[in-house]
């Protein structure tokens, strides 16, 4: 079951600002990019579920995050149907993240009191997705869009919490112009778990990027 609610995970996306996002297949590989996330600053992390016994993964990984890194709330990703989100939810998924609006999705973790971030591309979707229940509605894919269509989204619905995913770089320019159009907080994945020349993951960039992304979220906030 899930270690929070679907406010305390609503709060922690507000607070940060920052939800990480990545998928691998490998559990020790995995372990060190969340730890270095972590070290970073980063109280989220969204595990995409992408590959063939993904959730034996994440089972593995959630067991070393409740053991090893206190306040870390896992989530998961790219999940399409409500089967995927009630097997994620059973291994202890705190959120979860849909790259679609689908409202079997939103019964099943709605029942659960589940935090769920469906990704929306429309008002209309977006207005369906919170007359589901949805608190944080996911922009995807972001780099379809740009921060002036969030500025237009919230001018009308200044209730609507935003995470923009794709598209969100972890840079100064980047961040300060979607979150002063409005954002809530930002997905961002491969620009922030960054790799080194042999294509080998560099733990200690993920860290300075994660850290460097926080501190920068955290002075447009105040």
């Amino acid at each position: 079951m899930a270690k929070y609610s679907r406010i305390e995970v609503a709060t922690v996306m507000q607070e940060t600002g920052l939800v990480p996002l990545f998928y691998n297949d490998d559990i020790e590989v995995s372990k060190k990019i969340i730890k270095a996330c972590y070290d970073g600053g980063a109280r989220l992390l969204e595990f995409t579920s992408r590959g063939d016994f993904a959730f034996e993964v994440f089972a593995e990984l959630n067991k070393y995050v409740l053991a090893e890194l206190p306040g870390m709330i896992m989530g998961v990703g790219s999940i399409t149907d409500a089967a995927a989100a009630s097997l994620y939810m059973q291994l202890g998924a705190n959120f979860i993240v849909t790259p679609v609006l689908r409202e079997d999705i939103a019964i099943v973790c709605n029942r659960r009191k589940v935090l769920w971030s469906p990704g929306c591309a429309t008002l209309t979707e977006i207005a369906k997705a919170e007359e589901l229940g949805c608190e944080i509605v996911k922009l995807f894919p972001g780099n379809a869009y740009n921060p002036s269509y969030v500025k237009a989204i919230k001018g009308p619905c200044q209730w609507t919490s935003i995470m923009p995913t794709g598209g969100v770089a972890p840079t100064q320019e980047s961040l300060e112009s979607w979150f002063n159009a409005g954002v809530t907080c930002v997905g961002i994945g491969s620009k922030l778990i960054a790799k080194d020349a042999n294509g080998n993951y560099d733990f200690d960039k993920i860290k300075t990027l994660t850290k460097t992304s926080i501190d920068i979220i955290q002075k447009l906030k105040k």
